[in-house]
């Protein structure tokens, strides 16, 4: 089984803001920046997030082969229920996304 993390140099998240989580996803050619749009669509990350389709905001950087997702925070930052203050831990969630 093929997973991101399998294709992909590098899968980074990060905080946004205190509402908001982004998620790039680096590929070192053009032929892995395919697998990994075709892999990572939008109902199958909003589904590792616990989100909807819909929340997700999608990025196609081609010229770069770069993949990149915003999407709401689970809880906000900085709150006691917030378990990953700089959003660094959510790159975990897709690296195990797979084309099966």
């Amino acid at each position: 089984m093929t997973t991101l993390s399998d294709i992909a140099k590098k899968i980074r998240s990060k905080n946004a803001g205190p509402f908001w989580l982004t998620i790039d996803i680096f590929c070192e050619t053009e032929e892995a920046f395919e697998q990994v749009c075709q892999i990572a669509d939008n109902d199958r990350v909003a589904s590792a997030f616990g989100t909807t389709a819909a929340e997700l905001k999608r990025y196609e950087i081609a010229s770069l082969n770069v993949l990149k997702f915003s999407l709401p925070r689970p809880e906000i930052q900085g709150t006691r229920f917030d378990r990953d203050m700089h959003g660094a831990s959510f790159a975990n969630l897709l690296s195990r996304l797979s084309k099966d």
